[in-house]
């Protein structure tokens, strides 16, 4: 078997997560105002390896959902819409060279492979920015985000949260990790 085909849904893991993304889409219709679901999933039906990126975002906390369609591109955009950044990824640094950084108490994980890992890419800030005009996230938790390389070659890395009705972007040493830091993802499909 090919790393691939590890990639695949059941056909019952498969109808589970499309009655969950399709009632998701639903119940929150102001985030994506004009599309509509039997397109989405259409795109879904046509693409399986994306529909393993999104069990992945769903079995780890993150609630994806579609937030916009890209006409240039023909994709529809899933970000993660929990409330607070996603349980199952949480307690993560930023990325693989700040976890070998770490001597003593390294976390288990880092917020860039497990996106890899999952098929989906942390958001900028620009899309944090984005996804918090629709709803007030992260209000409690905060989410790494794509660091700019020059601050990353310094050492940082950016993390953001919502908090006094404004979008906070703020920086810490990229491996640092604590309880209430997760990562949100995006998903093209």
């Amino acid at each position: 078997m090919t790393k691939e085909n590890k990639k695949e849904l059941s056909l019952e893991q498969r109808e589970e997560l499309l009655q969950v993304l399709k009632a998701r889409f639903e119940k929150n219709m102001n985030r994506h105002e004009g599309l509509e679901w039997s397109d989405i999933q259409a795109k879904l039906d046509a693409n399986t390896e994306k529909l393993w990126s999104l069990h992945e975002m769903e079995r780890t906390g993150g609630e994806p959902d579609v937030v916009g369609y890209d006409e240039a591109r023909g994709e529809y955009i899933f970000y993660d819409c929990s409330k607070e950044s996603p349980k199952g990824r949480r307690s993560v640094c930023y990325d693989r060279e700040a976890l070998e950084s770490r001597k003593k108490h390294k976390p288990e994980n880092n917020a860039m492979d497990m996106a890899t890992a999952m098929g989906i890419e942390l958001l900028t800030e620009e899309q944090y920015r984005a996804l918090q005009r629709l709803d007030n996230f992260d209000m409690k938790t905060s989410s790494w985000i794509q660091t700019p390389s020059d601050i990353r070659e310094r050492g940082g890395a950016l993390f953001c949260d919502y908090r006094y009705g404004h979008v906070f972007v703020y920086h810490n040493g990229a491996e640092s990790y604590y309880g209430a830091r997760g990562f949100r993802g995006s998903l093209r499909v």
